[in-house]
């Protein structure tokens, strides 16, 4: 969400060294990013565990400050790690009780005050804090360096057995189960999709989510679509190699939906429990399909009743939006 806020920072200031603090489960999504100079990982453990390897990063930073830190996450840990590394000029949200430790604490916008996509609460920290003269009409979220990334994917497909035209899959998602359309709806849908485009299929997850891919690939090997599992056998960089590999993405609203399209794939995501203005795919190669029913989005973990919003979507409504979509 935050790769057109990071683009406008290079475009403000073209010559300066640009360096990505990440923690490591997300850092391979910045490795080929133009923007970006130097990446830094960030300790993993999150509170006081691994504290002491903070303390030792930080304290290298000091020997040669950074000149400016834009914080894009909200929380005291990153103002805090920025204070004590000595930063000259630390930009952030003025939330979480870190303005003190901010020279330059931006208010944050109030419901409403910009359009609603995520990508622009970035955006309009970089304008409050007048390193953006306005923001953008609207924003279309790419990776750099989708072509190499396409043909390495290409090349671990077929060594996985995968020659033809590959349909990924993604069924899971981390934020709770109100979020996720059934794992054989999603097999009907591809099945229709890989019939009608000679295509076979593969499944993306977290390690928690094998056994629902597992699900979708064992309908569809017993009805002779070639389908294979690889949920929690990519690291990060290896899945977006992968999904910038496949002809087309069906997916929920998840990491690997924002993955997906921002590799450039046409992506149909289906969406029920949370918001598709705020958080939805960006660009003309995306399609969400949903169904506006009036508890719809509730933002809620589980549905406390019939899962009315994800159930009501039918996989042929999503093998038509995504056949429209490559046409």
């Amino acid at each position: 969400m935050c790769l057109p806020a990071l683009r406008h920072v290079r475009a403000r200031f073209p010559s300066a060294h640009i360096t990505i603090l990440a923690r490591p489960w997300v850092a391979d999504l910045y490795s080929r990013e133009r923007f970006a100079d130097g990446l830094l990982i960030y300790p993993a453990a999150r509170g006081l565990r691994d504290l002491p390897s903070r303390y030792r990063l930080a304290a290298s930073l000091r020997r040669d400050p950074f000149d400016l830190a834009i914080l894009f996450p909200n929380s005291f840990e990153s103002a805090a790690f920025f204070w004590f590394a000595r930063a000259r000029m630390r930009i952030g949200y003025a939330r979480d009780a870190r303005s003190p430790l901010l020279t330059h604490p931006v208010p944050p916008p109030v419901r409403d005050a910009i359009p609603r996509h995520e990508s622009f609460y970035y955006l309009e920290l970089l304008r409050r804090a007048g390193l953006l003269d306005q923001l953008p009409d609207s924003v279309t979220i790419r990776l750099d360096g989708m072509h190499d990334a396409r043909r390495q994917g290409e090349t671990r497909l077929r060594e996985l057995g995968l020659h033809s035209t590959v349909i990924g899959v993604s069924p899971g998602a981390a934020y709770g189960g109100a979020k996720r359309w059934p794992p054989d709806r999603f097999a009907d849908a591809a099945h229709s999709l890989a019939s009608q485009l000679g295509a076979a299929v593969a499944a993306f997850g977290a390690p928690s989510e094998r056994a629902m891919c597992e699900e979708v690939t064992a309908n569809l090997t017993t009805r002779g679509i070639a389908a294979r599992n690889l949920a929690g056998s990519t690291s990060l960089r290896q899945f977006i190699e992968l999904a910038a590999a496949c002809r087309l993405f069906l997916t929920n609203d998840s990491g690997s939906m924002h993955i997906a399209s921002a590799a450039g794939v046409p992506t149909v995501a289906i969406f029920g429990a949370t918001d598709h203005f705020a958080t939805g795919p960006t660009g003309p190669l995306a399609r969400i399909v949903r169904e506006p029913v009036d508890c719809s989005p509730c933002l809620l973990r589980d549905c406390p009743i019939d899962h009315r919003c994800m159930l009501r979507v039918a996989p042929q409504r999503v093998a038509q939006e995504a056949l429209s979509l490559l046409k």
